[in-house]
């Protein structure tokens, strides 16, 4: 057996995916480390050899090891991936019908249309306001006193959507306080924060005219609130889209990574023949 290894370093998390890789890559297992104030590159040597030794595997063993996102920061790879492409690689192994990926994470969110099964065709992204991500709506369970695990359903527990100016993060996070010194309800807030965060996808789903099915990747796309918002914003836009989260969402960066290290590694045999 061959085993490739992807590893995804976020700006709050850190995803690794051990693949048994072949014909039909098999998912050994998929590990997910929070950053919080420590040393990444630490982190992601400790996670990595914790993870061989459980499947008593060693570096050497195996094929290929890929890195995506900040792969700087990983020390010991082979190759690195743009995080586009490994988004994309990841939801449509899971979801081989997909002809739209969301890539919906912590800094910014960004839609990509698909050709020849995995490969990019096209895409759009959010700008650099932060007001559109996951480490945004992260910041303001602090203000809220919620954990993020509790913001989905409390956005679907919402009768009176709170609205939002949208305009950029600072702007947003003062809404947000003064909403709570208002005695604004939690659900109402949380949804409002959806509604501006899906705005902003649903836009550049229309913009860039995707296919359907959409696969909805990245760890915002865990928010049953956000994802429920997105549909709603979609149908109101008459888009007729298929709106839908992937099998381990937040983690298709690591797997995608891990199978184009793969794919990679044999392309580099024949051409060395």
């Amino acid at each position: 057996m061959e085993y490739t290894l992807g590893i995804d370093v976020g700006s709050s998390f850190i995803k690794i995916a051990l693949i048994e890789y072949s014909d039909n890559p098999k998912i050994i297992e998929i590990t997910n480390e929070k950053i919080r104030k420590r040393n990444p590159t630490i982190l992601i040597n400790k996670a990595v050899n914790d993870l061989l030794e459980r499947h008593n595997l060693k570096y050497e063993e195996l094929l290929y090891v890929a890195s995506t996102g900040e792969g700087e920061l990983v020390e010991r790879k082979r190759g690195h991936f743009y995080s586009m492409t490994t988004h994309a690689k990841g939801a449509f192994h899971f979801h081989p019908e997909t002809k739209t990926v969301v890539d919906m994470g912590a800094l910014f969110c960004r839609v990509m249309s698909l050709e020849s099964g995995s490969r990019v065709k096209n895409y759009a992204m959010t700008g650099q306001c932060a007001s559109g991500s996951g480490q945004f709506l992260e910041n303001i369970t602090r203000y809220l006193g919620v954990t993020i695990d509790e913001v989905g359903p409390l956005s679907l527990e919402s009768k009176e959507p709170a609205k939002l100016s949208g305009i950029c993060a600072v702007l947003a996070e003062t809404d947000v306080i003064n909403m709570v010194s208002q005695g604004i309800a939690t659900s109402d807030i949380i949804k409002g924060i959806h509604e501006s965060i899906a705005r902003r996808i649903v836009s550049l789903l229309s913009k860039l005219k995707v296919e359907s099915p959409v696969a909805l990747s990245g760890g915002m796309s865990q928010d049953v609130g956000l994802v429920e918002v997105i549909k709603q914003l979609a149908d109101e836009r008459n888009l007729s889209l298929e709106i839908f989260a992937t099998k381990n969402c937040y983690a298709n960066g690591a797997i995608g990574a891990a199978l184009w290290g793969g794919y990679r590694h044999y392309k580099l045999l024949e051409v060395a023949q």
